[in-house]
C-alpha cells in the first residue's frame, strides 16, 4: 500500500509564486493543493478537513478574506492546523493578526524555507497527538 502524502493547502493569488511553492513541496515529499482565494479555501477544507496536514497562506489575497482571516477561520474548521504565513509587506501584522504557533516567511523566499516551515510546524504538531 502507498504511503499517503502529507498534503499542504496553499493559498496565493499569483500563478508563478504558487508553482514555486508547489514545486518545493513536492520535491521534499508533500503533496500540495494551490488554490487562489481564501474562499475557495474555505470551502475545500470544509469539505475534506482530514485530507489536509498545513496551510501555507498569502497575507495579502485577491477576494474578500485576507490571509490573517484564512487562517483564523481554518483554525475553527480544524484547530490543530499548522498555518504558515508568507508576505512581502504585511510581516510587522504578524504579532497582532497571527494564529498561535504559527510562522512567518517573507518573500523572497528560498524554496528550503518552505520546506523547512512545513516540516518543522508538522513535526511539533505530530508530538502533541
Amino acid at each position: 500500500m502507498k504511503e499517503l502524502l502529507p498534503v499542504v493547502l496553499v493559498v496565493e493569488d499569483e500563478h508563478a509564486i504558487q508553482g514555486f511553492i508547489e514545486d518545493a513541496l513536492n520535491e521534499a515529499g508533500f503533496g500540495a493543493v494551490s488554490l487562489s482565494s481564501g474562499e475557495e479555501a474555505l470551502m475545500i477544507l470544509s469539505a475534506d478537513k482530514e485530507k489536509f496536514r498545513a496551510l501555507l497562506t498569502d497575507v495579502n489575497l485577491a477576494g474578500r478574506l485576507s490571509g490573517w482571516k484564512v487562517a483564523k477561520r481554518v483554525r475553527e474548521i480544524k484547530p490543530d492546523m499548522p498555518v504558515i504565513y508568507m508576505t512581502g509587506v504585511s510581516g510587522d501584522e504578524w504579532p497582532s493578526h497571527g494564529v498561535p504557533g504559527s510562522i512567518l516567511l517573507t518573500k523572497p523566499f528560498a524554496p528550503v524555507q518552505v520546506v523547512t516551515a512545513v516540516a518543522q510546524l508538522l513535526n511539533v504538531a505530530s508530538t502533541k497527538t
